[in-house]
């Protein structure tokens, strides 16, 4: 590390050291001299040149949108960041900006969010982690003399817990501190998916536990006196403060504290940047690096899925709507491809009636006495849980709602949207929206047709992720393959599904054969290009 490689202005591209750059980033500090001067998903990290407010975490998610006469197509979105096993394979990519009060960090954070181009960033900020002052505290920060620039001002143990869990996949709770106060809000932001982590702050490198979750350390070098003039401006525009005051709190606190714990982690640095969000060079280097990580990390998960659990028997966990001739009538009318919309959608919603109230009975129940009108003692059962609520993959799954609200009143709704991208054939996660405070929940996944499960697998990924229990989660599908199933249980032997029928194949484009055809497209009077799948999902109907 003590080792500089030096870019200069003159030479932005050398033939050397560029390569050993952006192989490494680890072995030494980078120092690249060249002039001039992110409801349920946050909305995007806006990459204007704004003046610097207090930064807040956010998350960029808004996916590109392409758009035709018949459907919405979504073009980017969160590959699998799973195994065919279910399991979590590869952890978010988290870079660490550090640097002194006012040196720029947040531009560089945006400008490398700008320059990656991809779904799914979040800017995490310890901002959002100082401490819930005292009052006695309160009191000492109203008149400039508390210190928001020393480590003991930040809650480091919440910190660390929720990027390790972040890091890992998980859903997080963030919470939003008010300046004013010197307090936290009561309502924490929800964030969740992320690729990649860009962690900001002044004491990012001063916890030995924080570093440990940094995949690159990157250190904005500005002068001091370029900082000062940053920070009096914001302070003074923003915060309405006097030039005293904030004199005074910079020479007692901003500048010992950068002296004695921000400037020496410097070393620590995998990359420092002069001059903040005006060297392109430094961040095009980063956002290479970062690209060349996250491709190392691609998985191929549909693939694996479909070479898997051949000629195995099928799971205890399935359970499949008992075959009557009213059911197997239905099936013969909504899998003939001469049957009218308008059938299509009555037996249709029959079926789901029929699945829902057969899901209902896996639900956990207790004896519960009650009187009747007749004031005699009846033993019957009630639910045994917290809630029950229901979540929907669409495009298709939104349709199995209304039987589900015809039977659970008030029952709590989410949506997931998964689309298969049509270059690699992966399922791709590009929308959510969930219930708060599900762990205790109940939840019944709805999609009309599985056949890889590889969308299935997605949906329940995403609900472990928000801290959902596997054993009470309940697959229900009107028409699965063996493959699907297979896939599901073998991943989460713990979720229970529940069918109308079980078709054995599924053919080389993953069509579920002899299947129902694309149920969405059926269901909604649309039209399914050549190469449509029994899992894509298309524009959701609000």
């Amino acid at each position: 590390r003590s080792e500089h490689c030096l870019v200069g202005p003159d030479d932005p591209t050398p033939n050397v050291k560029v390569p050993r750059i952006a192989q490494g980033l680890q072995s030494c500090i980078i120092v690249i001299n060249q002039e001039g001067s992110l409801d349920r998903l946050l909305p995007s990290v806006s990459t204007g040149l704004s003046p610097r407010k207090r930064t807040t975490s956010q998350c960029k998610s808004e996916p590109p949108l392409l758009r035709t006469s018949k459907r919405t197509i979504y073009t980017a979105g969160r590959p699998p960041w799973y195994n065919e096993h279910g399991t979590q394979s590869k952890e978010a990519f988290v870079i660490g900006l550090c640097g002194g009060s006012a040196s720029g960090k947040t531009t560089v954070a945006r400008k490398i969010i700008e320059a990656l181009d991809v779904p799914w960033v979040v800017l995490l900020s310890m901002d959002s982690f100082y401490k819930v002052l005292s009052p006695e505290e309160q009191i000492l920060a109203a008149t400039n003399d508390y210190n928001f620039d020393h480590p003991d001002a930040f809650d480091f143990d919440l910190l660390t817990h929720t990027l390790r869990k972040l890091k890992q996949g998980r859903s997080v709770k963030i919470p939003v501190y008010d300046f004013t106060t010197h307090g936290r809000q009561k309502e924490w932001k929800t964030v969740y998916g992320a690729s990649v982590i860009i962690f900001e702050g002044i004491m990012s490198f001063a916890d030995k536990e924080l570093l440990k979750l940094l995949d690159m350390k990157i250190f904005v070098e500005t002068d001091s006196d370029i900082r000062l003039v940053r920070r009096l401006r914001r302070d003074i525009t923003e915060r309405g403060r006097d030039t005293e005051g904030v004199i005074k709190q910079y020479n007692k606190f901003v500048k010992p504290a950068f002296e004695q714990y921000i400037e020496p982690t410097m070393r620590l640095a995998d990359i420092v940047v002069p001059r903040g969000g005006g060297n392109m060079v430094a961040i095009d280097l980063i956002v290479q690096h970062v690209h060349s990580q996250l491709e190392k990390r691609e998985l191929s998960v549909r693939a694996a899925l479909a070479s898997a659990h051949q000629a195995q028997p099928l799971p205890q966990t399935l359970s499949v709507l008992e075959s009557t001739p009213q059911v197997r009538g239905m099936h013969t009318i909504i899998r003939n491809k001469e049957t009218s919309r308008d059938e299509f959608i009555f037996y249709s919603k029959r079926l789901m009636r029929l699945l829902i109230e057969r899901a209902l009975s896996f639900l956990p129940s207790q004896v519960h006495n009650v009187q009747t009108p007749q004031g005699e003692d009846y033993e019957g059962r009630t639910f045994h849980g917290k809630r029950i609520t229901g979540v929907s993959i669409l495009r298709a799954g939104e349709t199995m709602e209304p039987a589900l609200r015809a039977v659970c009143k008030d029952v709590r709704i989410g949506k997931i949207l998964i689309q298969t991208n049509q270059d690699t054939g992966e399922p791709e996660l590009h929308y959510l929206r969930l219930p708060k405070d599900m762990s205790e929940d109940h939840v019944i996944l709805m999609d009309c047709t599985v056949s890889t499960g590889a969308a299935a697998m997605m949906a329940v990924r995403v609900l472990l992720d928000h801290d959902v229990q596997e054993d009470k989660i309940l697959l229900v599908s009107l028409l699965m393959a063996e493959m699907g199933v297979h896939s599901v249980a073998y991943a989460f032997p713990q979720v229970k599904i529940i069918t109308t029928a079980v078709d054995k194949k599924v053919n080389d484009v993953f069509h579920i054969i002899p299947g129902i055809g694309n149920f969405g497209d059926r269901y909604f009077g649309t039209d399914a290009p050549p190469d449509w799948s029994d899992e894509d999902m298309d524009e959701p109907s609000y």
